[in-house]
């Protein structure tokens, strides 16, 4: 079985970024070093075994490893929090959303931006 580990995403700030994520997302900070030379910051969901994010200085990466795609993965989040209520927060904290959609298969969704334009969706759970 294979399971994903971490998502890696390249970041210009990767404080500024973390703290979006624990203040909007209710994630958690992990890990923050600078082992070897390379700062890492690593959120995580909370949950044992679940999500973790692993941010990376973008320009930093792209010194050492100029072959690496540095571009943001479509990510598409899960809750099961009320996504209209959720939505609304989103739009109060004057973070950039997209339109609250409806699927065909009845969920909702929306996307949202990062204070460095880095978009990421959020569905409602079944």
């Amino acid at each position: 079985m294979i399971k994903f580990h971490q998502i890696m995403l390249y970041v210009e700030n990767q404080e500024k970024i973390a703290q979006f994520w624990v203040e909007h997302l209710n994630f958690v900070i992990k890990q923050n070093n600078n082992d070897s030379g390379v700062p890492i910051i690593v959120i995580s969901d909370g949950r044992e075994n679940g999500t973790e994010i692993v941010l990376h200085d973008k320009n930093l990466i792209a010194r050492y490893q100029p072959e690496l795609n540095l571009g943001t993965p479509s990510i598409l989040l899960s809750t099961t929090q009320d996504i209209d209520t959720l939505y609304k927060q989103f739009k109060s904290k004057k973070i950039t959303v997209g339109e609250l959609m409806t699927l065909p298969t009845g969920q909702q969704v929306f996307n949202f931006a990062d204070p460095e334009n880095n978009y990421f969706a959020i569905i409602q759970a079944r």
